[in-house]
């Protein structure tokens, strides 16, 4: 039987964040919106790679370079070191999905601890939650930098349980990640795969605790096992 949760663990990037918006970045500068999606991937991408090899890098380090990767070669209106930071900026200026300001609260009115563990950097989700009016909420924003290994790694996830003083067996990890899912699931969390778009899950991965398609719809769920 899963053990209910104390501790509710919000992946940040597309979790929460709607990072659609960066595909304007990209047009700003002249380059095609739909390099946003590969570009994010690439960074992702190179994170898990290095922290196969027993490395790791900083979120904002890995983004920078694929950025210039990307966008070297494109028609810019701009000078490469000028795109960059503006598509990189955009990071810090999206907006919360629709479903996350009634799901959150809903999560925290129930008593549960809420707390955030991204692979990019705490700034960029304290600034979205902000922007959100949620951040308060919210008991830590934690991030891998402090881990030394990126999600899916297991130690990413255990660093999250030590900072909340809790056994991992005690948290839910929520994400649009498969991967993700997967790595805390490995690691001892129950988890909430949020499919906003109606996708299949992976049947190489862990399956999900919960399937939702909302985080309102999540906090129901919680409720109810809460009894």
């Amino acid at each position: 039987m899963t053990r209910r949760p104390e501790v509710v663990v919000f992946d940040v990037n597309e979790t929460l964040s709607d990072m659609s918006r960066m595909a304007n970045r990209f047009t700003d500068v002249g380059a095609p919106g739909h390099l946003a999606p590969t570009w994010f991937a690439g960074v992702l991408r190179d994170g898990f790679a290095l922290t196969a090899a027993g490395s790791t890098e900083r979120f904002a380090t890995l983004a920078q370079q694929g950025l210039r990767e990307v966008l070297t070669g494109r028609p810019l209106d701009r000078d490469l070191d000028a795109a960059v930071e503006h598509v990189l900026g955009g990071m810090f200026d999206l907006d919360v999905h629709p479903d996350v300001p009634e799901g959150v609260r809903a999560l925290a009115g129930a008593g549960l601890r809420l707390v955030t563990l991204t692979n990019g950097a705490a700034e960029v989700g304290d600034r979205l939650l902000q922007r959100a009016g949620l951040r308060e909420e919210f008991e830590r924003l934690l991030s891998v930098e402090q881990a030394g290994v990126w999600k899916p790694a297991r130690g990413a996830y255990e660093y999250a349980a030590r900072e909340c003083g809790v056994e991992i067996e005690a948290m839910l990890l929520v994400a649009v990640h498969p991967w993700d899912i997967d790595g805390a699931a490995r690691a001892g969390m129950s988890t909430a795969w949020v499919n906003r778009g109606g996708r299949s899950y992976p049947g190489s991965f862990t399956p999900a605790t919960h399937e939702v398609s909302t985080l309102p719809q999540l906090a129901r769920l919680v409720v109810e096992e809460r009894g």
